[in-house]
């Protein structure tokens, strides 16, 4: 196993060190990088490349100050924020979020989302199925690993399942992986922990400031590796990860050096400490996260996840609101426009949502605790029928009032749009039993 050891230090391209090794490394943790393109090539792989970016709103965001404002309400229920008209007449959201509000036609609002566990915990919205409930051997497996499974990937460089996000300080609102399916299906993180330390034999951290040492390590690295691979020493699928490590195709998705100064400017600036606490607890409003999404969805992933920001506001509701919401929108309509002017928007289901919902009375902290009982999910692109608002809740946000939508119908409506007959499809978990994607397969009607 080759190492550098040192500091991270910036690459002639802009790419930096430690993400290009990390990349190299792809960081999906357990099996070595040959192991997992033959667990990928036993899954077989698609021509066709639908895909899904899920944005994870960490925490609960409050619905009745986004999606579903209540201005006839009590002010200890509808809170400081008053409802904007959107470009679809008779939708109205948050003025906290104009730039969706000028392009509702092209999102979809499910004010009705109900199926909440009640946890603070990524797990439902990344598999579908509640964390308490009975589960297999090694656990239900994440959307993207179920995908990876499935399909394989789409590019041999380019892993299915990304994950964008960053390492939150709350464990169990990271991004879940594959569960039963086995590490092969892991998500790959840019900022994650490299499975194995690719590095150069006999170059110090200092001479890496010289892209041509870099360069020539590189070649003489593969020139020994090919040498090695003419003697049988290694297995096909070490070649094949070889290529993987030498294309720059996913390097090249992930640096937004080489995005057009114009596009990047579309999604804004970055935030990191957004909040004031948000830096070194992964909660982060990182707009360029959203661009990366799309560039990686183009390169060739099929599901890209990215948490955003943070959304338990007990107390500071509205104070942090003003900070977070106004980045959010600007974040994801961006990224809807772009889809649609790349003509991407019937391949490319965006969904935006949290665990749960927030109370409807504030409280004396300015703050709104948990809500389980109902919520609100913002989707988009998946050849959806947009513009509309999906069921209603009661005048004071509690409850669904019309139209309970389950929020396993979400998985369902995106596996739809994803081609996947789900009363015939099923993964087979340790013991041989075949598995369901989800339990309720039934997509939204209304989206079709």
């Amino acid at each position: 196993m080759l190492t550098i050891s040192g500091r991270s230090l910036p690459m002639c391209d802009r790419v930096p060190r430690r993400s290009f090794l990390k990349l190299g490394g792809l960081a999906l943790g357990g099996l070595s990088l040959p192991q997992v393109l033959a667990a990928q090539q036993q899954s077989g792989s698609s021509s066709s490349h639908k895909a899904v970016i899920m944005i994870f709103l960490a925490g609960g965001p409050p619905h009745q100050d986004m999606f579903d404002l209540k201005p006839d309400a009590p002010a200890e229920i509808r809170g400081e924020f008053d409802p904007i008209d959107t470009n679809v007449p008779g939708i109205q959201i948050s003025e906290m979020m104009p730039r969706v509000a000028a392009m509702m036609d092209k999102f979809a609002i499910v004010r009705s989302l109900v199926g909440a566990e009640g946890r603070h915990d990524a797990f439902e919205c990344c598999t579908g199925r509640h964390f308490r409930g009975s589960q297999p051997q090694g656990g239900w497996p994440a959307m993207g690993a179920s995908l990876s499974k499935l399909f394989g990937p789409v590019d041999p460089s380019v892993p299915p399942y990304i994950d964008l996000s960053f390492k939150m300080a709350h464990d169990p609102w990271n991004i879940k992986g594959p569960g039963y399916l086995g590490t092969a299906h892991s998500p790959f993180r840019p900022d994650g922990k490299a499975i194995e330390n690719m590095t150069l034999n006999g170059v110090s951290p200092s001479r890496l400031n010289d892209r041509a040492d870099l360069l020539t390590s590189l070649d003489r690295f593969r020139r020994k590796t090919d040498a090695q691979l003419s003697r049988g020493l290694y297995d096909g699928f070490t070649e094949q990860a070889l290529g993987v490590l030498t294309s720059p195709k996913l390097v090249e998705a992930l640096d937004l050096e080489r995005e057009d100064p114009k596009v990047r400017a579309m999604y804004g600036t970055d935030n990191p400490t957004v909040l004031g606490y948000s830096l070194d607890k992964g909660y982060q409003a990182v707009m360029s996260r959203f661009l990366q999404a799309r560039r990686a969805v183009e390169a060739g992933a099929r599901c890209v996840t990215c948490s955003f920001a943070h959304f338990d506001w007990h107390g500071s509701n509205f104070g942090n609101a003003r900070k977070v919401l106004p980045l959010l929108d600007q974040g994801i309509a961006a990224l809807v426009q772009e889809l649609h002017d790349r003509g991407m928007e019937k391949d490319v289901t965006v969904v935006v949502w949290g665990e749960f919902g927030r109370t409807p009375k504030i409280n004396p902290r300015a703050g709104r605790d948990h809500w389980s009982r109902v919520h609100s999910a913002l989707v988009a692109g998946g050849g959806m029928k947009t513009g509309q608002v999906i069921g209603s809740t009661n005048r004071l946000g509690e409850e669904a009032a019309t139209r309970p939508v389950h929020m396993q119908e979400v998985f369902a409506t995106i596996y739809r749009n994803l081609g996947i007959d789900l009363e015939h499809t099923t993964i087979p978990d340790h013991n041989g039993r075949p598995q369901y994607l989800i339990e309720q397969r039934r997509p939204i009607a209304e989206l079709a």
